[in-house]
């Protein structure tokens, strides 16, 4: 009898084989259960932040990107208790436009913006800066072009501070070129505070073919150099002109200014022998308009 029971529990008892196989099988299933919440597994990811092109931060680029085009802005947000002065306009068009708007911690603002950054209690999530074409800025030109070409500006602040004097001066558009400039990043719309939406910027892929361009529609390309004998206000601007400004520090490069049809200078009284290239724009873009103001050119 007890032979038997030994038999009958021997057969009963599963292989070492079968519990293998068993645990594996639970284990598979376990696998295909929920992670409980709270685990790695389920939490949520973190918001992506936007990218800092995406941006525009301060009262007047946020204000002007609203009244420009606001379709072009998703969702505006605004520091608990700022009280800058225009904030309630930001909120005004916001809502005139359907533009979603959202009061949040200060400290929400800052982790969208650089640390140097004056965000004025504000800032708009964008789509990207449109660039114009070149043949928009041409044929939309007025009757007496005046036409702004780049030469490798490569520093955001000093390409935004241009593009407010080009927009303030009348200018037809900025021209860059592809490479070795900056483009309509978030830093050069705060340093346009807001120009950038109404100044047509445009790229071209070779700027000394855009420069003969130019010529071929009889427009006069003026160069800036130190080393130029003509001095800015002896150029007759009340001809159709485009004015070519060189990067911090170089200048022009070597084959773009030969191929300038004159070479003008802003002459230095002090020191130092040349200003910066945005002061340097702002000086020569308003006498030109002075010209062209009084109706006459250079005698």
């Amino acid at each position: 009898m007890n032979k038997a029971r030994d038999a009958r529990s021997r057969r009963d008892r599963p292989r070492q084989d079968d519990r293998h196989l068993r645990s594996t099988d639970e284990r598979v299933r376990g696998s295909d259960r929920r992670p409980e919440r709270g685990s790695y597994a389920d939490r949520e990811r973190p918001e992506k932040r936007p990218h800092a092109d995406n941006i525009l931060f301060g009262v007047s680029p946020v204000l002007e990107a609203l009244r420009a085009d606001p379709r072009r802005v998703d969702r505006v947000m605004i520091a608990q208790g700022a009280k800058e002065a225009r904030l309630s306009e930001v909120i005004d068009l916001a809502r005139a436009n359907s533009v979603p708007f959202t009061r949040v911690a200060r400290e929400a603002l800052a982790k969208y913006a650089e640390r140097s950054a004056n965000v004025q209690g504000v800032l708009a999530f964008v789509s990207p800066a449109q660039y114009a074409s070149v043949d928009e800025i041409l044929e939309n030109a007025g009757e007496t072009p005046l036409i702004v070409v780049l030469d490798g500006v490569e520093d955001p602040r000093n390409f935004g501070a241009i593009v407010r004097t080009a927009e303030c001066a009348g200018a037809d558009g900025i021209v860059i070129p592809d490479r070795r400039s900056v483009g309509l990043t978030d830093i050069v719309a705060k340093a346009s505070a807001g120009a950038i939406e109404h100044q047509k910027v445009a790229k071209t892929q070779n700027l000394n073919r855009f420069i003969e361009d130019l010529k071929k529609r009889d427009i006069w390309v003026v160069g800036t150099s130190v080393d130029a004998k003509m001095t800015h206000d002896e150029w007759d601007w009340t001809r159709p002109s485009a004015l070519v400004l060189g990067g911090e520090g170089r200048g022009l490069h070597r084959l773009v200014a030969e191929n300038c049809d004159v070479l003008v200078k802003i002459p230095m009284y002090g020191k130092i022998d040349s200003l910066n290239v945005s002061v340097a724009a702002g000086v020569i873009l308003f006498e030109a308009r002075r010209q062209r103001k009084a109706g006459k050119g250079v005698e």
